[in-house]
């Protein structure tokens, strides 16, 4: 069974997938679930696609909006809360790091965390309705694959600033060659599929990573918790808006 726990342990971080493991796991276990961070985002794309398929024939808007729910539903809003806390911190930290920091601790929310979340919604379901009116199902893999192939990127190149937790435990075990080559493979496998368009989604949620984890950097001399899922958030939303932007398809 504990050979299975790195997956499972994923899925439990990563969704809301009914996966609670009884025994205990150490931090070793927690390192190698960065392994299956690429194909709990392919797991969960696929259940998008699954219902965008079973929703077929229902008004547009309501598709799209019954699709975003899901999509916040599966994943616990886990990472638009990493997104408030990150927005909330950037803008009310001005500048310092230990400020900065200590909001992101902070369990309130502010005008612009609300807003940046709002902001975050209100464009995955502009392109959700776009994906619907095209019929393009099979989009709603690609989204969710490649911002969680970026977690593992930025737990491998980036430091962990916040002793102690989760993100210290994957950012100190993580079988660092084998994570390497997984991350490789799968972005071989999005071009090898997706030819072009490809090119496109990676350049692009590979641009957006480069100035995230700049801007980290440059404050945090590192990334935490709450900016590696606001990284999510933000390269999901990224990768739905440029796939509409490629696509050139004519939707009535």
């Amino acid at each position: 069974m504990k050979l299975f726990y790195p997956l499972l342990l994923a899925i439990q971080f990563l969704t809301q997938i009914p996966v609670r493991l009884k025994q205990t796991y150490g931090e070793r276990e927690v390192g190698a679930s960065l392994l299956y961070y690429p194909l709990v985002g392919l797991l969960l794309g696929a259940l998008l696609a699954g219902l965008h398929a079973m929703l077929h024939g229902v008004p547009v808007l309501l598709h799209a909006a019954l699709l975003l729910a899901a999509w916040v539903v599966m994943t616990g809003a886990l990472h638009l809360d990493g997104l408030a806390d990150s927005v909330d911190a950037w803008l009310g930290g001005i500048g310092n790091r230990e400020r900065t920091l200590a909001i992101m601790k902070d369990p309130y929310a502010g005008p612009a965390a609300v807003v940046a979340v709002m902001l975050v919604l209100l464009l995955k379901f502009a392109a959700l309705v776009s994906l619907v009116q095209c019929g393009n199902g099979w989009a709603l893999l690609w989204p969710p694959l490649l911002a969680r192939t970026a977690m593992p990127l930025l737990f491998l190149t980036t430091p962990y600033v916040r002793p102690g937790g989760l993100g210290a435990a994957l950012a100190q075990h993580a079988p660092r060659r084998t994570v390497t080559v997984i991350l490789l493979v799968t972005l071989l496998g999005v071009l090898a599929v997706l030819e072009m368009r490809g090119v496109g989604l990676v350049l692009g949620c590979l641009a957006v990573f480069w100035l995230l984890r700049r801007m980290m950097m440059a404050r945090l001399g590192g990334t935490t918790g709450d900016t590696a899922g606001a990284l999510l958030e933000l390269l999901e939303t990224v990768a739905l808006i440029l796939w509409v932007l490629m696509d050139t398809r004519a939707c009535s």
